[in-house]
This record gives C-alpha cells, structure tokens and sequence, in this order.
C-alpha cells in the first residue's frame, strides 16, 4: 500500500506495517491507524499517523540509552495489548523523541512509551507506575551517563 509520509513523501509499505491504537496517543486520540517505518538515521524510528499525514512520531526503543529501563505498566495496559510482559518477543517498547528549540536537545519521554505487540498489530501509549521516568529524559546525556559508569 502507499502511504503520504511527513519525512519521506510517499512511500510503499507492507500491511504488517501498519499499528492500529484503538485509544489513539496521548493529544491525538482520534488518530487510531499508524505505520511503524525505519529512519533513515538508526537507531530512530517513525510512527507516521494514516489517518492525518502531517502527524509523525520519532520513536527511540529506550533501552538503547538506558539499559536498565522497564516501562512499570498497569495489568490492564497488558490485558489490552494481548502481552504478559514487555520483555517477551512480540513487545516493541519505544519512547517518543521530542527536538527542543535548539534542534540539538533531544529528549525521550519514558513517563508515557508506547508499547506494540508485533504479532496482533495493536499499539497502545501508557503512563509508567515507575517514577523514575520522566517526559523529557535527555538522550544524549543518559548516554554519557552509560558511559561514564562503565568506565
């Protein structure tokens, strides 16, 4: 199928691609149909909306700066989702990445990731019990963060 992307233009997809978020994400609830692409620039990600295609998501799986994180979800955002637990196979965890005014800061909100399970299809954005995680947890400074604990 072919898609309009707010990155790419118009592009072909496979309908595996496609996410359906039956409560839509958090300010956009009426958007229920997303395509999950690659970036070009890894390790990032696009959830671009099929239903408004000026709406776009970066998306970042978290634990890629933070190795230690686990997104504290309720039981009924799991029951929802058809999963377990976010760490079997069919989880996708990601946060969405947000570019602040200097367009260098990027910042990765953990308070509110979105959970896909890749065999049903079906997304859904949470609010984490963990009170750890924040809305705007700088990426670039949790990586040097990783790194200089590992040195």
């Amino acid at each position: 199928m072919k898609i309009y992307t707010k990155a790419y233009g118009e592009v072909e997809i496979d309908d595996r691609q496609v996410i359906n978020f039956p409560n839509g994400l958090f300010g956009f609830e009426t958007l229920r149909q997303f395509a999950l692409l690659d970036a070009a620039q890894q390790p990032f990600y696009w959830i671009q909306s099929l239903d408004v295609e000026q709406v776009a998501f970066v998306l970042i799986k978290p634990v890629i700066f933070r190795p230690d994180y686990k997104p504290g979800l309720m039981a009924s955002d799991l029951e929802e989702l058809k999963l377990k637990n976010t760490d079997e196979e069919n989880a996708l965890v990601f946060s969405i990445v947000t570019f602040l005014d200097d367009k260098k800061t990027m910042t990765a909100n953990l308070q509110g990731p979105v959970i896909i399970n890749r065999l049903t299809r079906t997304g859904r954005q949470c609010i984490s019990s963990d009170s750890r995680w924040q809305t705007r947890h700088n990426i670039a400074e949790e990586l040097a963060n990783q790194r200089n604990s590992v040195c």
